[in-house]
């Protein structure tokens, strides 16, 4: 797939495009370049993707297009294998959403106090960050509520299953709306990980 030559080629609104130039990325990846317009448009989507690819990028932008700012309530969970990667990734989804009025994100994992994660859930994000096992605990407790949710995100899934984390991803999964936009990422595509894909997605591309 050639190349595009910028950013602006692929559909992203104004504020978000402002911010990726305050970034200073100027070409997109090839992930970001099939998975940005395809997701924008309403796709789920399946990327296999190594660290480094930019594929944070890749599925940020378009989680944050269908964000609707002045709806206090979450919008948005992406979950991944550590709290390291939680934090890394509310930090980019942030800049990226410099410019849009009202729109924060939160990372929640374990190992750390709830209060101040229970504090940003009040406050009314709209885009959470978290490992499943304290995703799964702040559902259960009604802190964390995803009636909402227009877009679920899994990133390094393979990773995911790989520590243990199956039972909490389904369990997530059947309590959020079936009507969403899901987004998977994974390095490898081992047969759990297909199977994972077919049960969460429709018709991925």
């Amino acid at each position: 797939m050639t190349q595009t030559s910028s950013f602006s080629a692929l559909g992203i609104s104004p504020e978000i495009l402002e911010a990726i130039e305050v970034l200073g990325f100027d070409t997109p990846s090839s992930i970001q370049e099939q998975a940005i317009p395809a997701a924008i448009s309403g796709a789920d989507i399946v990327g296999l993707s190594h660290t480094g690819s930019g594929k944070t990028l890749a599925f940020a932008i378009p989680a944050l297009e269908c964000i609707e700012p002045e709806e206090r309530c979450v919008q948005v969970l992406a979950l991944c294998p550590t709290r390291e990667l939680a934090v890394q990734i509310c930090r980019e989804v942030d800049k990226l959403a410099l410019f849009m009025d009202g729109v924060s994100a939160v990372p929640i994992y374990g190992g750390a106090s709830f209060r101040p994660q229970l504090d940003a859930l009040r406050r009314g994000v709209q885009f959470v960050v978290g490992t499943p096992g304290r995703v799964m605990d702040l559902m259960e407790s009604g802190a964390l509520r995803l009636d909402g949710l227009r877009m679920l995100i899994l990133d390094e899934a393979d990773h995911m299953l790989d520590m243990g984390f199956a039972p909490a991803l389904k369990k997530i999964v059947s309590r959020i709306p079936e009507k969403r936009h899901t987004q998977m990422f994974s390095a490898t595509m081992p047969e759990n990980i297909r199977q994972l894909a077919q049960t969460l997605l429709q018709e991925p591309e």
